[in-house]
């Protein structure tokens, strides 16, 4: 069973910009999105500072967010990059077909991704990964580089909002149609 340790903390200042995100979201009426947490079992906890420093995960994660978006049925994972290369070994095979799964039932699947290096949020669209899962399991490339994204999909924190992607959404929304 896979354990938990400290770097499982990695992304969770991004993840704690898009708590914010969906909680102005929510005030405003534009969107409910919800967090799901990741269910461990503790194996040990610091005494002093009881903070769990070994676990085990109990089930695999599919997504860390999902909601509902105008009425539009939503799910993301949020990912830290900290260079212009993303490995694709972040992103694990049964959240692709959760991913597939979701969209198959019409709602809209997505990576929010940061660009650390450059202070720059991704909105990837769940079509693109896809191109990129099937390049790696056809013997291609285990990653996608920054020059590879869609130029329209990139955006930084804009009017109060620290990770605003519904307009990133809205323009996935439109390239359905």
């Amino acid at each position: 069973m896979p354990t938990w340790n400290s770097r499982g903390l990695r992304g969770s200042a991004l993840e704690e910009y898009i708590n914010r995100t969906n909680e102005k979201y929510l005030e405003h009426g534009l969107a409910l999105i919800q967090k799901i947490p990741t269910p461990i079992t503790p194996i040990t906890i610091d005494k002093q500072t009881h903070h769990i420093t070994l676990a085990y995960f109990e089930q695999k994660s599919t997504v860390d967010y999902i909601g509902a978006v105008q009425g539009i049925p939503v799910c993301f994972d949020a990912k830290e990059c900290h260079s212009d290369t993303f490995p694709l070994q972040n992103i694990h095979g049964h959240q692709v077909v959760f991913m597939e799964n979701f969209e198959r039932q019409g709602g809209i699947a997505f990576f929010l991704i940061l660009f650390s290096a450059r202070d720059e949020f991704y909105y990837l669209r769940f079509q693109k990964l896809l191109e990129f899962w099937e390049r790696m399991k056809n013997g291609g490339r285990k990653s996608f580089r920054y020059e590879e994204l869609e130029p329209g999909y990139f955006f930084q924190t804009a009017g109060g909002v620290l990770v605003p992607y519904l307009d990133r959404l809205q323009k996935d929304l439109s390239s359905r149609d």
